[in-house]
């Protein structure tokens, strides 16, 4: 008889060091929202289902915030605003609530609650851009009803379901007291102090094995030798200086361990390097530490066993990774199962997005010959806000279909591996979770420039304190206290964190880079006030450059995405073009339609466009409603499409009349709009430009036209244009 085949769900706990180490203070709230909405519910489902086993990765910095708030000395201005009254604020207080406490998933948080929604309209729909006119709207009411629905909204729904009190507050809807405020942040704070010793239980119990991360998130390869990043990207630029600090990797994995036993009471086993991201000498370091497994990528994988790709039947095992003087098991992510729950799920119906993972989970099951564990590892705490009713649902039938399942068994990485391992492997691939390199986080000039200003600190450290040097050199492993040269390696290590580096360059987008980049300087610039030293004038300017408003980046390699109307894959996209349309809009009606971004690329067949909106599409538009996508070069195109999917011709305009093309488009509009348009029909060279606007209209009436000044500005490169190494 065929044994059991285990599954292996790994969540992975993770959120910046938010706390600006100049004013000791959080200058982002992520990490106290998640944990009252995410960080507790995520236990609490594991709890609520006999026989589910999970393992949740913890970031030992991440431990630390979680901590702070639960003691309440946490210093945190969107606490401080949310619990003010009112009537004592200043207009400077007010706007701040009104312009951060709409800072929510618009589709699942906002629009549920009328009251939340009705004063996010009165707001001008729009998050972050309040002024004079929207402050003169909102009375002290408004202000009070704002500042618990934005707590509540970041509030899970198995917390809910645990504290009665929570429920009342949400059925009460409007009209809120200060003594109803100040029951929801006494029920936060009991949230926040059961966190921990929830996940003791649960471990205690057997249902979830605990693992963590080194202490503040690096990417442990380039630690080691910042030279591996050419290993798997031989075209990257890198930066001037030779970062190769092993010790560091070591020391952030030591006291990582260190800080997790102290908060959970036992040493961890296993880790989830940060970002998966490994290399031969990262997981030396991680299996002398003492650990005895780690995880990575099913890509790592494949370039570890020749680079061809993988058959289905070597994902699916554990192996045995030969260390220096240890041998240390190695988990390699399904990527498909991980996308599928973390991005594409978040749109479905719970019952048939359970019934969709189930059937694959069965079919790997049944035909894949000798397989024995499916690890499933992705971010356990971000998606969720884009599921209904934060994901609760959907995890919870999940749990139970799989604890039913005929053949498959949930387990955790131990009990897999105290089965024993049969398969083993000489040597690793340098790379992560995103296509098996680095390159998220080294190759682009503002990285490179970030990586430079970090080795100088460290260089500057080691020459101008001896017991600084001494630390670095030997190791550290306990990173509290007062001690001066152990602040001075907290700070370089702090700086160290891979958040900062994935914010820097053009692959990924945030209104919040430039705290980012600022929360990065400033721990560098703790280095030299710790020394005592002059600070070098370069990090007070900021690293994270601005782009021409509304542009953030070219495309950085051929795409071809698949034309669903739904974010299927985080790789599709990753290498597209992208302007952000959010302030580029002569939108009429904002509150009713409003886009967010607009990616564009290309393959040596189509160009591809995608249109995000602040929510689902198709949540919003109407039957009568179509997006026209405008089209100039050297003649004018333009598509019309319909929602929700489509396929139909190119039209040009000749002697001022609109004419139909041989050449068929197709289109998808769902949760955002993807497009499909055949390069033929434009007829580009390469290094030429093809101008392009959107318009959205809603029967004869124009709703919105993006942007508004004057078109995107798209240059075609060509086939010559190949996956640039430093982005992918």
């Amino acid at each position: 008889m065929k044994q059991p085949i285990d599954i292996i769900l790994l969540w992975h706990m993770h959120q910046p060091y938010y706390k600006d180490p100049l004013k000791d203070e959080y200058i982002l709230p992520w990490t106290y929202l998640h944990a009252v909405k995410d960080y507790y519910d995520m236990a609490a489902v594991v709890d609520e289902v006999p026989g589910a086993r999970a393992v949740f990765n913890f970031v030992p910095s991440l431990l630390e915030q979680l901590e702070d708030y639960a003691s309440g000395s946490a210093v945190d201005p969107f606490l401080q605003h949310g619990r003010m009254n009112p009537a004592d604020m200043g207009d400077e207080q007010r706007l701040f609530v009104i312009n951060n406490f709409f800072a929510a998933n618009r589709q699942r948080l906002i629009e549920p609650n009328r009251r939340y929604f009705e004063l996010f309209l009165l707001a001008g729909g729009e998050a972050g851009q309040a002024g004079e006119p929207q402050l003169r709207q909102f009375r002290d009411q408004d202000i009070l009803d704002l500042q618990v629905c934005f707590f509540l909204a970041w509030t899970g729904e198995a917390a809910r379901r645990r504290y009665p009190e929570l429920q009342k507050l949400a059925a009460k809807g409007r009209g809120y007291t200060m003594d109803d405020k100040e029951l929801l942040f006494g029920c936060h704070g009991r949230i926040l102090r059961a966190i921990i010793p929830l996940y003791r239980k649960l471990h205690a119990e057997g249902k979830i094995e605990l693992s963590v991360t080194p202490y503040f998130h690096p990417i442990l390869p380039l630690l080691c030798d910042i030279k591996s990043a050419a290993v798997a990207m031989p075209k990257a630029h890198l930066p001037v200086s030779s970062f190769r600090c092993p010790e560091d990797a070591r020391s952030q994995i030591d006291a990582g361990i260190a800080c997790f036993t102290r908060v959970f009471g036992f040493p961890p086993a296993g880790s989830w390097p940060s970002e998966g991201s490994v290399s031969d000498r990262a997981l030396a370091e991680i299996a002398e530490a003492g650990l005895s497994w780690a995880a990575t990528d099913e890509g790592v994988l494949s370039a570890s066993l020749g680079g061809l790709g993988i058959g289905r039947e070597a994902l699916y095992h554990p192996y045995l990774f030969a260390g220096r003087e240890r041998d240390l098991a190695l988990f390699f992510r399904d990527h498909t199962l991980s996308d599928l729950i973390g991005f594409t799920y978040t749109q479905w119906e719970e019952q048939r997005a359970v019934a969709d993972f189930v059937d694959r989970v069965r079919a790997i099951a049944t035909n894949v010959h000798d397989a024995r564990v499916v690890p499933v590892i992705l971010d356990g705490e971000n998606a969720w806000e884009y599921y209904p009713d934060n994901g609760y649902h959907f995890l919870k039938g999940l749990y139970e279909a799989l604890v039913a399942m005929e053949g498959v068994r949930m387990s955790t990485c131990g009990e897999v591996i105290s089965a024993g391992i049969s398969r083993r492997l000489q040597h690793i691939h340098p790379g992560s979770w995103i296509n098996a390199n680095y390159g998220i986080w080294i190759g682009h000039p503002e990285e490179n420039r970030a990586w430079d200003l970090l080795a100088r600190a460290r260089e500057d450290a080691v020459n101008g304190n001896e017991r600084v040097a001494g630390l670095l050199s030997r190791g550290v492993t306990d990173l509290d206290g007062d001690d001066e040269a152990v602040r001075i390696c907290r700070a370089l290590f702090a700086a160290e964190g891979s958040d900062w580096f994935w914010w820097y360059g053009d692959d990924h987008f945030s209104p919040h880079s430039d705290q980012f980049d600022l929360l990065f300087r400033r721990h560098l610039i703790s280095v030299y006030r710790l020394l005592g030293g002059d600070i070098p004038p370069e990090l007070y300017e900021p690293i994270k450059k601005k782009s021409p408003a509304g542009f953030v980046r070219e495309p950085a390699g051929f795409i071809t995405p698949c034309i669903t109307g739904s974010v299927g894959d985080y790789f599709e996209w990753l290498a597209a073009g992208l302007y952000d349309l959010s302030r580029q809009s002569s939108t009429m009606h904002s509150a009713e339609s409003e886009l967010k971004s607009f990616y564009y690329g290309f393959d040596r067949s189509a160009f591809y466009f995608r249109i995000d909106g602040r929510q689902s599409l198709e949540s919003y538009l109407r039957t009568e409603d179509r997006f026209t996508i405008l089209l100039t070069h050297e003649k004018e195109y333009r598509l019309v499409m319909h929602p929700p999917a489509g396929f139909g011709k190119l039209q040009c305009r000749e002697g001022g009349e609109w004419q139909d093309l041989e050449h068929f488009c197709s289109w998808a509009i769902g949760r955002i709009c993807e497009v499909q348009i055949p390069l033929v029909a434009l007829g580009l060279e390469p290094g030429e430009y093809v101008y392009t606007s959107l318009v959205h209209h809603r029967g004869s009436n124009e709703q919105g036209r993006w942007p508004a000044d004057s078109p995107m500005k798209l240059m075609y490169a060509g086939g010559e244009l190949e996956l640039d190494t430093w982005l992918i």
